[in-house]
């Protein structure tokens, strides 16, 4: 049985969605044999195709060796329309697999043919409330006490009274590194907190403090739904099998 693969935008796309999995005991495995590019917080201007194009392409060849079964795509939804961003990935799949089937909605897996092989498709799109980004979903599911994060709607509301925006995703990821590196940052962690209490290193966060997020918050239930649909294989407790194994690519893909 061949291997899953995740399409993800970063590297803290990545460490996100193997935390949930932990969480969640998928049983599945998680490596990076397919390399898009390092975890990249660049604006762009509007979408990028190439990238998506780039990570989709980069599969036809385990595709061939039979290695792959499923695919799926999670992308940031940002400020776009849920159709918007499935209009986005069907054209990029259109274009590296030609004649497959269109996406008609997330959490539906779609049927991808390229040469004589076939294997499944589904998308999902990082959102609050059909809105935002991975900071956005983050910001909503802290479980610890955030006094200093929550300080910074006062210095928001400065900037209002003096003329000043700042935009609603700068302010979350702003929230979110002020919250992992003074709110949820241990006195031990401090003396690193470079390496321990930083976004930059979100990896060493979701793998040993995974606890200041609530993982089971009602706002990651259709990401549960993404998992539970299929696509991860989820594992019981009289399994002795991994059924499935999922690969995480990352692909910076912002808006």
């Amino acid at each position: 049985m061949g291997r899953n693969i995740l399409i993800v935008e970063s590297k803290n796309d990545k460490h996100f969605f193997q935390a949930i999995i932990r969480k969640l005991n998928f049983d599945i495995e998680i490596t990076t044999p397919i390399r898009i590019s390092d975890e990249d917080y660049r604006e762009m201007d509007g979408l990028n195709h190439q990238k998506l194009k780039a990570a989709l392409g980069n599969l036809k060849a385990s595709i061939q060796k039979g290695e792959i079964e499923k695919v799926g795509v999670i992308i940031d939804i940002d400020n776009c329309r849920e159709e918007d961003r499935i209009k986005f990935v069907n054209e990029c799949i259109q274009e590296v697999f030609s004649n497959s089937e269109f996406l008609i909605k997330v959490n539906e897996f779609i049927n991808l043919n390229f040469e004589d092989f076939n294997i499944q498709l589904a998308c999902y799109f990082t959102n609050l409330d059909g809105q935002g980004e991975l900071e956005t979903v983050l910001k909503a599911i802290k479980k610890e006490e955030s006094i200093h994060a929550d300080c910074l709607e006062s210095w928001k509301n400065c900037l209002v009274s003096n003329g000043k925006t700042i935009k609603d995703k700068d302010f979350d990821k702003f929230w979110v590194d002020i919250y992992v590196r003074f709110d949820t940052c241990s006195n031990n962690d401090k003396k690193q907190a470079g390496r321990k209490c930083s976004m930059r290193a979100f990896d060493y966060v979701m793998e040993n403090k995974v606890e200041i997020w609530d993982l089971e918050h009602p706002t990651l239930d259709n990401l549960n739904q993404f998992g539970s649909s299929g696509f991860m294989g989820i594992s019981t407790a009289n399994s002795n099998q991994n059924p499935l194994g999922a690969t995480v690519t990352a692909l910076p893909c912002r808006q």
